[in-house]
């Protein structure tokens, strides 16, 4: 039977590109043990999160979609000052896994805050947000004077 011998780092005194290359090789290692290792930083990475947004906009209005799986609407606050929409809330941790062992958490659980400067000005007194799915919609009709307006050509004698 053939007897197991632990690998051992070469002296890098002796080859100093092994030494470059051994702290490279930790250093991605520390990079991907944060999010998806068993290190204590993960679950401070998971506790904050952003929901994805989309921003476009179409001659009349400016619409934001954001991505909010898993949320109700009482905790979801949408905001307008001076031409920036805020969309924020807190996505809580609902499921209690009692005394079942814990392997992995992807899920992101905690508050979030995004801001959105918006491209063109709005009537904020007509703005509608709409939540299904998951999916929050926001429709921000434009103000008259963000439309793109036609202008008539007078031909002169």
């Amino acid at each position: 039977m053939n007897s197991l011998t632990r690998w051992q780092r070469p002296d890098t005194s002796v080859w100093p590109t092994f030494g470059r290359l051994f702290n490279l090789r930790d250093e991605l290692d520390r990079l991907f043990e944060g999010p998806f290792g068993d290190s204590g930083a993960s679950s401070q990475l998971l506790s904050v999160w952003n929901p994805a947004v989309d921003l476009y906009e179409d001659k009349d209005n400016v619409f934001v979609k954001a991505e909010l799986p898993g949320m109700k609407k009482e905790d979801i606050q949408v905001s307008l000052h001076a031409g920036v929409l805020s969309i924020s809330g807190e996505r809580k941790d609902e499921e209690k896994h009692g005394s079942a062992d814990t392997y992995r958490v992807e899920r992101f659980v905690g508050r979030f805050h995004r801001t959105i400067t918006l491209p063109s000005q709005v009537k904020s007194d007509h703005i509608a947000a709409q939540y299904k799915d998951g999916i929050l919609t926001v429709t921000l009709p434009k103000a008259e004077e963000a439309k793109p307006r036609q202008i008539e050509i007078n031909v002169s004698e």
